[in-house]
């Protein structure tokens, strides 16, 4: 089998604990405040959703306090936590001139470098990404209209009238890898480039199991249905606050019809064909590749 489709890694990007978030220190203030003005702690800057990567081998570049002491406003600071034991903060730079920090290296999109970082510095930066664009929605409060300020560390939103208090939003998203042993079930949206193909996603409804979003997006996305439905693994996607939760599904049916509209296209492919034919496969970043690595592998 052509070793392009072998899985090269064993984890999905932008996942792992590398980061000990203290939930704890989050509401010391007094602590919070000397971590911020030590020396020791790193600062990650977010920029227009993109985050500072530099050198030759890309890497998050994790400023020190007096490099981007400039943009550090303390009411706006996010605590992510201890990072290479050491205290990590998030910065949101707000400028509508070019850049800072050329000196050092350029803000990249995530979608894009992810796979070329260090995986903890990966999962950092998903992190503070996640985290910097969920502040800038969350300004004013759903319920009475007045403004939100931050709390606990940036770790939260309280507000100034009514006093509810906000949190990071995640919104669960199921990604599926369908077969029905020998063939797999790949769909195409007609923005993706020429030939792309990938597995079956959709978000979780509410009063919905895991399972049965499963089955209820395989439906309507390509009329399949599906008997048992085994979870894989999750990836945090912070593009803006998704968790993919990857699973495998046996088919119950082979007959594709597109009943949502949400697909162009939608085919059984056999191994041999993903190999052989001039298909695209999702990008290694995301968790549809290893998937369908999984399913190149079970024909090894």
């Amino acid at each position: 089998m052509n070793n392009k489709y072998q899985v090269i890694k064993d984890f999905n990007i932008f996942a792992g604990a590398f980061v000990d978030r203290s939930g704890e220190r989050r509401k010391d203030s007094a602590w919070l405040e000397q971590a911020a003005k030590s020396p020791d702690s790193r600062f990650v800057a977010v920029w227009d959703e993109s985050c500072l990567v530099g050198g030759d081998s890309p890497h998050v570049v994790l400023l020190q306090r007096q490099q981007i002491e400039s943009y550090i406003n303390h009411e706006h600071l996010i605590f992510l936590g201890l990072f290479r034991d050491q205290p990590a903060f998030a910065v949101a730079i707000i400028s509508k001139q070019a850049p800072p920090f050329s000196e050092f290296g350029e803000f990249q999109d995530l979608h894009f470098i992810g796979t070329a970082l260090p995986h903890d510095e990966a999962n950092l930066a998903a992190h503070a990404r996640a985290l910097v664009l969920w502040h800038q929605s969350q300004v004013f409060c759903g319920v009475c209209g007045s403004q939100t300020k931050q709390d606990s560390g940036g770790n939260s939103r309280k507000c100034s009238g009514c006093g509810k208090r906000l949190f990071p939003r995640v919104d669960p998203a199921i990604i599926v890898l369908v077969s029905d042993g020998e063939r797999c079930l790949l769909g195409r949206k007609e923005r993706w480039p020429e030939g792309r193909y990938s597995t079956i996603s959709g978000f979780v409804e509410p009063g919905e199991s895991l399972e049965d979003g499963v089955r209820r997006e395989v439906f309507e996305e390509t009329n399949v249905r599906v008997g048992k439905v085994s979870y894989h693994s999750s990836q945090p996607w912070p593009f803006p606050a998704a968790l993919m939760l990857g699973f495998t599904a046996e088919a119950e049916s082979q007959h594709i019809k597109l009943n949502d509209g949400e697909l162009e296209d939608a085919r059984w492919f056999t191994r041999e064909q993903l190999s052989a034919e001039d298909i695209k496969l999702p990008f290694r970043i995301s968790i549809a590749r290893r998937l369908v690595d999984h399913f190149l592998q079970q024909g090894d």
